[in-house]
């Protein structure tokens, strides 16, 4: 049930209160700084024309010889954000936990998420389905009707794994997905969207199942703001996927009513500015609405580089529905990252990450942003590409190359790797070993894969001996969090929980808001405003 957001701005002011200024009126720094940051409390902004100078004080507390030129109405986390984010999904602040792949965002993560009033996504991308259906059973009955959701990333090598997770998700009432990584629409999407569609007794549509699309690309987005294609609903009608009324349905309303802006992120991005990519995604979504006149226009949230409270503000200041955090998400106790990997994290800086080859879309030359600093990953799977590029085969590899790639990169023979690899896709997918036994390209990527594949793992598990090959997907945001943390309660590994460090970034994004409403005013306001530091919140 959705919380009612007059409710919830009384128990954010029980919950999150902010100790009362020292002051009820001033003009000083310190004294505009703690009213600043009582953005719970309405403010006048006071003029001494005698010293002519601008203020603040409580209301009813105008000083005498002072005159009231305006007012700095309340401020609460929950109204960052565009109000039907939260109304849509039960939620109670427009804040979105990230599905980092391979249980990085665990169920412990999502729950804890859920609890604290953000909607979270486990990351269930690169897992089996055994996996993925035990952690959203383990999620659902912790979760006990809160919002949370689950990744679906985009596997246009395996549409079959797409669609069997979708099946799964639908069978185990999942009622929120995260849609990443896609490049085009895909009827498993679809499918999901709109399984369930109906019309209630007033004729309003209903939709059970709901989408957050993760796209980078105006043109990505434009897909998941429209209708599906006409072609590939009656494809869905045919096979029996979907019913002629949820058909129907889906030719008035868009695939997704949530559209997650991602810049430049950890894994999977283009590296997009968010200032320049979040705009052109809200005017595409100006576009669809203007086409789909009498439905609700979709939301477009903000993800990558958001790690502090002044990029968060920045992200709602630019008209962001709702903001969503991954890479920081990483370094928090509910993450499933072993801690000497999540050790590496806290010594990032903003330039500490770098692009490389990425395991599932190896071939395609695709890459993922990842950690540099304490990790050859990047030069490793690099030269591994560099390989594949160039020869036709593993046989065509001079011995003295092999030899050091066995050495330098997989630490240990190509043959035993060899073996391990046909294992696995004998068991997922015995298609990619025919293909392999007739092309030897295939066959070396598939070799190389491994590595890839087991980097991701080695971080996970903590593998000491293998540290210098973790893979760690990981976005600039990283070294602007930590900078933020350092030398407060959050620069302390067992203090970051994920519900600290998001009511953090929205108390600090709701001071920055305040104060910026405030200089606007012509009021002369502290810098440290503009990023408040964190500090433990109930």
């Amino acid at each position: 049930m959705v919380m009612a957001l007059e409710t919830a701005a009384l128990v954010a002011a029980k919950d999150l209160s902010v100790a009362p200024p020292d002051r009820d009126a001033s003009f000083t720094p310190a004294g505009l700084a703690a009213l600043i940051a009582s953005i719970r409390e309405r403010l006048e902004v006071i003029e001494d024309p005698v010293k002519r100078r601008i203020g603040l004080a409580r209301e009813d507390t105008t000083p005498a010889g002072c005159r009231v030129i305006g007012q700095l109405a309340p401020i609460y986390p929950e109204w960052l954000g565009d109000r039907r984010f939260g109304e849509a999904h039960g939620c109670r602040f427009p804040y979105v936990v990230g599905e980092m792949a391979r249980a990085l965002a665990t169920p412990a993560m999502v729950v804890a998420s859920a609890k604290a009033g953000f909607c979270g996504f486990y990351g269930a991308a690169g897992l089996d389905l055994d996996t993925i259906r035990a952690a959203v059973r383990e999620i659902g009955h912790a979760t006990e009707g809160l919002p949370w959701g689950t990744n679906l990333i985009h596997s246009p090598n395996e549409p079959d794994l797409e669609r069997a997770t979708v099946e799964l998700y639908l069978g185990e009432g999942v009622r929120r997905i995260s849609a990443s990584a896609f490049m085009a629409m895909t009827p498993n999407v679809v499918h999901y969207s709109y399984r369930g569609a109906h019309t209630d007794s007033t004729g309003r549509i209903v939709r059970p199942n709901q989408i957050l699309a993760k796209v980078s690309r105006p043109e990505v987005a434009a897909q998941f703001m429209a209708p599906p294609p006409k072609e590939m609903l009656e494809s869905l009608l045919r096979d029996g996927r979907l019913t002629p009324a949820e058909a129907r349905i889906a030719q008035y309303v868009p695939v997704a009513e949530d559209v997650t802006a991602e810049a430049d992120s950890g894994g999977h991005t283009d590296n997009r500015p968010l200032a320049v990519l979040l705009p052109l995604l809200e005017a595409e979504r100006d576009r669809a609405a203007a086409r789909l006149r009498g439905v609700p226009a979709v939301r477009v949230g903000a993800a990558g580089g958001l790690g502090n409270p002044a990029a968060v503000a920045a992200a709602f200041a630019m008209g962001a529905a709702y903001v969503l955090t991954g890479t920081i998400n990483q370094t928090t106790r509910e993450s499933g990252l072993s801690e000497t990997a999540r050790r590496m994290l806290v010594d990032a800086g903003m330039a500490d990450v770098t692009m490389a080859p990425s395991a599932d879309m190896f071939e395609l030359g695709v890459k993922v942003q990842v950690l540099r600093k304490g990790s050859m990953y990047a030069q490793k799977a690099g030269r591994l590409f560099e390989l594949y590029r160039s020869y036709a085969s593993i046989d065509e590899i001079p011995p003295s190359v092999r030899q050091g790639i066995e050495r330098d990169i997989f630490g240990r023979d190509l043959g035993k790797v060899e073996i391990d690899v046909e294992k696995f896709f004998s068991a997922r997918k015995p298609d990619e070993l025919r293909r392999a036994a007739q092309d030897g390209r295939h066959k070396m990527a598939l070799i190389f894969r491994w590595y890839l594949g087991m980097s991701s793992r080695w971080p996970i598990t903590g593998q000491k001996d293998r540290q210098l090959d973790y893979q760690i997907w990981c976005g600039p945001a990283i070294g602007a969090f930590n900078e933020w943390a350092r030398g407060s309660f959050l620069e302390d590994l067992e203090s970051r929980s994920v519900t600290q460090v998001g009511l953090n970034l929205l108390e600090g994004a709701a001071i920055a808001t305040r104060a910026q409403q405030a200089r606007v005013h012509g009021i002369d306001v502290p810098a440290s405003l503009f990023n408040p530091r964190p500090r433990r919140l109930a």
